[in-house]
């Protein structure tokens, strides 16, 4: 799932994309209105995390927005206001939920996940490429009858690897996705999960190999037979 964060406290953004990667979620940051708005109808965002109060365009016109064109991506409103007047507003211009900051952690994943479970009362719990099969709900990786359990990071980097449907994922992008801010990633951590999935592909008999474009990045390509 990619959640979309659009808030003007860059720190809180940061923070609250690295909660969101660390429970296996995609998100990236934005950081005031105009951008928000761009980004929320570029139909590449599953839900959007959004501040009420942002330089541009506010929160509530952003929502507005989006209502008025048809667009129904869940939105958690996100801000310092407490007053029910701000909650309302927020409610009616068709916000799917509501939260005050500041909040915890598990309370902001509770929401996003209810949100995106909500979105078209569909949940996907699988993506595919090839032969593979990627589980969003056990993080099982599997080749027909074979299959391997991939860790935390190694399910973010192979989700981002499959989702890109053998477009080139960057170094960087894996980076920025996976890891966050974290300062003690590097380059050489890619390098070493990308090792370490390319021997669980191999081990349950996948056709489907991690390449590497030299400056680029990685993509998945199927060599199978036709």
């Amino acid at each position: 799932m990619n959640i979309l964060v659009v808030e003007d406290e860059r720190n809180l953004a940061d923070a609250i994309v690295q909660i969101l990667i660390d429970d296996h979620f995609n998100a990236e940051a934005v950081y005031d209105g105009n951008a928000g708005l761009t980004a929320a109808q570029s139909g590449l965002y599953d839900a959007v995390v959004l501040d009420i109060m942002l330089p541009g365009i506010d929160g509530i016109q952003i929502v507005k927005e989006l209502r008025h064109s048809g667009n129904s991506i869940p939105v958690l409103m996100l801000t310092a206001k407490t007053s029910t007047g701000d909650m309302v507003q927020g409610l009616d211009a068709g916000s799917d939920d509501y939260m005050t900051k500041p909040f915890e952690a598990p309370e902001l994943l509770a929401r996003v996940r209810a949100l995106t479970r909500r979105q078209g009362d569909v949940v996907i719990d699988e993506i595919t490429f090839a032969d593979l099969k990627l589980d969003l709900t056990t993080h099982d990786l599997s080749c027909g009858e074979h299959k391997v359990h991939l860790s935390g990071k190694e399910f973010a980097v192979m989700q981002m690897l499959m989702s890109s449907n053998s477009r080139v994922v960057s170094k960087q992008d894996l980076l920025s996705r996976v890891w966050g801010t974290s300062g003690d990633a590097s380059e050489n951590s890619v390098e070493a999960y990308i090792s370490f999935l390319r021997k669980k592909v191999s081990h349950i008999h996948s056709h489907v190999q991690i390449t590497t474009l030299r400056m680029l990045g990685y993509r998945l390509e199927d060599f199978s037979e036709d």
